[in-house]
Parts: structure tokens; sequence; C-alpha cells
């Protein structure tokens, strides 16, 4: 199944400059981070209470503080985010969605920023945010319009890599029962 959202195209800041958020076949789209001024310990809590877990294998960002947290979406996405230290008490909310950590080819599909999933959260627990473009380092004072993104399913069905390991185990299992039956 494929995933569909939107992201912002074309912002324009403060002094009234528009940019175009930059894409590229490689790279995709370019990432916009979420800003807020709240503790990590409460921002947590918050994504735990919309169903978000704890991430226990992935490669830690430059500045990322704790673990990440993931949600599962409809089969087989799920949403990644990722909390960084920035400088006077705010917090960056860095957030993707992608194959689930649950199928080997979380290893290798196409993923995507995402900043409207995460801003609806935030809205419904009244925290106050702003989209930060790191590159030009300003505050997004609004999204002029938006891309429209989509997730293709793998072309390979998924693959859930978990059972995958009970089979290999089990089937090493009998290969070594019947090696070391047969030496002695």
């Amino acid at each position: 199944m494929e995933y569909l959202t939107t992201y912002p195209k074309t912002v324009s800041f403060i002094d009234g400059i528009k940019h175009k958020i930059h894409v590229d076949n490689t790279e995709g789209v370019e990432q916009l981070h979420i800003v807020v001024k709240k503790s990590f310990e409460e921002l947590t809590r918050i994504f735990r209470e919309e169903g978000f877990t704890k991430v226990k294998l992935e490669h830690k960002q430059p500045d990322q503080i704790g673990s990440g947290l993931n949600l599962k979406l409809k089969k087989p996405w799920e949403m990644h985010v990722r909390m960084v230290d920035l400088e006077d008490g705010k917090i960056g909310i860095h957030a993707e969605v992608e194959v689930s950590r649950d199928y080997l080819q979380h290893l290798f599909s196409q993923r995507t920023p995402v900043v409207y999933e995460v801003e609806e959260i935030l809205k419904k627990y009244h925290v106050d945010y702003n989209i930060w473009h790191d590159k030009i380092k300003k505050n997004i004072t609004s999204v002029v319009d938006n891309y429209k993104v989509k997730l293709a399913t793998p072309g390979i069905p998924v693959f859930a890599w978990k059972p995958m390991l009970f089979v290999i185990a089990t089937v090493a299992a009998f290969y070594g029962w019947k090696f070391f039956n047969t030496i002695w």
C-alpha cells in the first residue's frame, strides 16, 4: 500500500522572502524541522500517548536526545521521530515516514520527511511550535503551496525479518544436530 502525504513546497519568512523547498531524485525533499520549547520528557510523554514506542535499533543523529520513537501506520509504513537538542532550551523534532523496521525492505526503501503529521499532534496537545528552515536559518511564517508526496509500496513484497531468524535458527539447529549425530 502506498503512503500519501503533503509537504511544504513554497514557504515564506517574516521578511516576506519566498523560498522553494529543494527536491531531488536521490535525496527526496529537503528536511524541515519543527522546533518547540518543551522538555524531552514532556514531548516523549505526548508521543507515547499517541501510540509511539521507543526505537530499539537506530542510527543516532548528531545531537540526538535519547532514542527515537516510531508509530506503526498502515502496513508496511511507520513514522520515525527523533529529537535533537538546540540552544536556549529548544528541541528540534525530525520526522519521516519509512518502511517499518519489522521488514527487511526498511534497509533500502524510500522514505520522506513529514511535517504536518507532527504538527497535528502538537496542536492536539496545545504545544507552541515553529517550522525551521535549517539552511536559511529562519522560521517559516507561512506555507504558500505543497508538494504531493507518494511513497510507493516496495516492489518486492515486504518480508518480516524476525520470523526469518526463527526459520534460519531452526534449520541451523537441524543441520547441527545432523552433523553432530553423524560424527559420534
